[in-house]
Formats: C-alpha cells, structure tokens, sequence
C-alpha cells in the first residue's frame, strides 16, 4: 500500500490542489441539498441522513470517496452562519481570506510551544499580539480559544497575584465562565451584584466591595450575550480604583468597536482595566477559534511560566530561543494568529471597522422594522448586533414553540433570551451581506410561524 500524501512539503501544494476541487465541489453540492440556513426535520432526521450518507464510519478498507460524501454530508447538514437567516448566536460567518489562511495554517501544521516547531509563527504571534494590544491600551496580550478561555486566564494570573483568597465580585449579567472559572480554579464562592436592566449597578458594586472582604477582582461585561449591553465601564473602573480593586473587562463581543472610529468611544474606560477579553471570532469574521487576552501589566504573566528541558531549556533560552511555554495554558497549540494577520493586513483597521458598523446598523434597521410591525413587539433599542422581539400577546410557550418549529423545518435560526424573565427571540446580527430583503423575510417567517402555531386544527 503505498503513502498517502501530505499536505505540506515539496509536494504538498500539487498534493492539496485536486483535493481543494473535491472540498470546493463538496461544499456546493452540500450546500445545495440543505437550501437553507438549517438541515430540515430535528435531530432525529439530521443524525439518520449522515448515518446513510457515510456506512461505516471505520471500515475495514477506505473509501476513496470519503472526502467527498463527508463534506457534502456536513454541509448539508450545517447551520450555516453565513445564510442571513441563521442569526441565533456569537457565531459569525467567517472572512474567505481568513478561511484560505487557516488552511495554510492546518497544511504547515506548526505548534507555538517552541521555536524549533514554528519560527516565523513565533515571530508573527509577538506582532500581532502587541498590535492587538496597543488597540486594547494594554502592554501585551495572548492568544487563546475564546472568550471562556480568556477569562479563566484572567481570573487565574489574578489569583497568583492576589493570593487563593482573591474574590470574584461580577454583575448577574456576566458571562457563565467566569463563576465557572472561580470554582475551576478553587476560588470562594463568586458575589453576583445585581445587573438592573441588563447592566452592572455601580452604587450596588460599591456596596459589596465595602461590604465583602477582599483581595477583590471586579469583572466588568462589554457585550452582554442576552441583549448585547455594556455595563457602565467608566463608573465601575472608578469603583475599583477607589476601593483598590483589581479590574478584568470581559469584551468578547464588543471589543471589535475599538475598530470602528464610529463607535469606539463606547468602550471608554477599557483601557483601565488590568486584563480585556477579546474574541475575534464574534465581531472579527474568523474560523473559530480565534481568542484573545490583553494584559496591562506583562509581568501578570510569570505566572504561566513552565520549564521543559526539550521546549525551552535554559542554555536554549539563554542563547536566545524565545520561550512560548508561558504564553498559554497550551503545549501543543495551532498558529491561529495566521489567519488572524491575514484579517488585520487585508482589510486594515478601517475595513474592520466598516464591518462593524454594518452590522451594528443592521440591528437598528431590524428594530425598526419590528417597532413599525403591527404584531411584534421590541424588546429596547439595540446596543450592539443583537435584537430582541416576540410576537405581541404570545406566552414562553408559545415563543420557544415558534422558535423549534422554524428550526426544524430548516427555514431560521433564532436564539432565546430572558432579559426581563420572559422569553424572547434573539436575533445576532454578524453577516455584513444581511439585506433588508432578508430581515423582512426573517420577521415575515416568525409571523407565519406564530399564526401556524395559534390557529385552531
């Protein structure tokens, strides 16, 4: 049996290139058979139709086609983020040219835990990571899987300079991984102050650092994942100073404003914080994952310093081989910064910014259109991409009914909140290609759907 080939190398290129054709034509077809932004007809369906698609999922001899049927299987049975009516979630249709980068990434296959695996990476990683800093106010910052990741890193260079008794003090708005990331790292029982209206209160945060014994971490949100809110970062960065606290903004979804010079100053008292989550999977147009964490002080990170005598020896070290080992919780890690480059230098911070704006417009023309609708009612004006409506009159039931049925007939996709403890249908906004053709169909379907749902059979 001879060698299958490999993606990079000598050959690699004239290896990938009939394979690219197959994957593209895949992709197509895949695309295609779904016809929507959702596979129609629920699990059930979903799970049977791959399971006829691909046989044995481990034959006892391969199946040359293979590439081919899991491709097509996998798309069509996708929830494609780049369909403007798939707008549940922070999962964004990602960039063509960050897609072609990342597979140069996969195909050079190197790994950011020494020097030796991945030279230029290595290089590369340090100008983007202070060219994102410098964007944040910050001095350094790491790349990391996501929001969850950047957070539990916070929490933890905190709690290595603060001592295990460091406590957490976060809005009820906050992010699930932050509480999950105190108990995770063996920290006292998090104090959740109230978050009114979807925001952190200053006057009750001011309460509780009084109140609560510190050392304190305050963690601030910007782009709540409900409703897409920013608590008030200015009033709460003067709490914490006034109160000697240590500051952690977590701005996964709203960090790419600092792109945008419309609205930038939205995120003004950012930079007082000792630590920034940034997620550039959401509001950055990347295949995930595509995580970032800024760090004021970069002597935070001697906390991650690890020692391995075949990574980053000290003659090594000494001889001047960067040492990456305290750049990540990782050993092994991809060089997810390529197609984070490739983003940065093609588009520019301008082009960035553009994007932004367009979807955080297009959250405005759809609540419009959904104040100006007779039987839908909004739930407030927008802050961000995210938009929050439900049908006038209709109950919880009703709701999440409505939203599984246009899920499994494949024709939306629609996420849930409970801002004000009803049930309302989020829509996420994060394609710039949305039209006002698509938010008129997207709000007509959830009409359809709503008097399908109430009309007597």
């Amino acid at each position: 049996m001879s060698t299958p080939p490999l993606a990079s190398g000598p050959d690699g290129p004239e290896a990938l290139r009939p394979l690219l054709d197959t994957v593209l034509d895949a992709l197509a077809e895949g695309t295609r058979a779904r016809g929507g932004p959702l596979p129609a007809g629920g699990p059930q369906q979903v799970t049977a139709r791959l399971r006829h698609a691909i046989g044995d999922i481990l034959p006892d001899h391969g199946n040359p086609a293979a590439l081919h049927t899991l491709i097509t299987a996998l798309t069509a049975g996708a929830a494609d983020p780049a369909h403007p009516l798939c707008a549940a979630h922070l999962h964004c249709p990602p960039l063509a040219v960050a897609t072609a980068a990342d597979l140069a990434a996969s195909a050079l296959n190197p790994s950011l835990d020494s020097w030796d695996q991945a030279p230029t990476a290595t290089a590369l990683e340090a100008l983007v990571t202070q060219a994102l800093a410098r964007q944040a106010g910050t001095a350094d910052a790491l790349i990391t899987s996501g929001g969850t990741e950047s957070n539990h890193l916070a929490l933890l260079l905190a709690r290595e300079q603060h001592g295990p008794g460091l406590r957490l003090l976060t809005g009820a708005n906050a992010h699930r991984s932050l509480t999950r990331a105190a108990w995770l790292l063996g920290l006292p029982d998090p104090v959740i102050v109230p978050a009114p209206g979807g925001t952190l209160d200053p006057a009750a945060l001011d309460d509780a650092l009084t109140q609560v014994p510190g050392p304190h971490l305050v963690a601030a949100t910007a782009g709540t994942t409900d409703a897409g809110l920013i608590d008030p970062l200015t009033d709460i960065a003067a709490r914490c100073t006034t109160h000697g606290a240590r500051l952690h903004i977590d701005a996964a979804y709203a960090g790419a404003l600092l792109f945008s010079d419309r609205h930038r100053d939205r995120l003004t008292g950012l930079d007082a914080a000792h630590t920034i989550t940034l997620d550039l999977h959401k509001l950055g147009w990347q295949p995930v994952p595509a995580g970032v964490l800024a760090v004021r002080d970069p002597a935070d990170l001697t906390a991650l310093n690890q020692r391995a005598d075949y990574l980053n020896a000290d003659d090594d070290t000494d001889a001047g081989l960067p040492d990456l080992l305290g750049r990540s919780l990782h050993t092994t890690r991809r060089p997810d910064v390529l197609k984070i480059a490739v983003t940065l230098t093609t588009l520019g911070r301008h082009g960035l910014g553009a994007l932004v704006d367009t979807v955080l417009d297009l959250a405005q023309e759809l609540a419009t259109l959904v104040k100006d609708h007779p039987t839908l009612d909004l739930y407030d004006t927008p802050t961000l991409s995210t938009v929050l409506f439900r049908p006038t009159g209709a109950d919880d039931t009703t709701v999440a009914t409505l939203r599984r049925t246009l899920l499994h007939q494949g024709h939306a996709v629609l996420g849930r909140a409970r801002p004000d403890g009803r049930l309302w249908l989020k829509a996420t906004l994060l394609n710039p290609r949305t039209s006002t053709g698509d938010l008129t169909t997207l709000l007509t379907l959830v009409q359809d759907a709503h008097v399908e749902g109430t009309t007597p059979r």
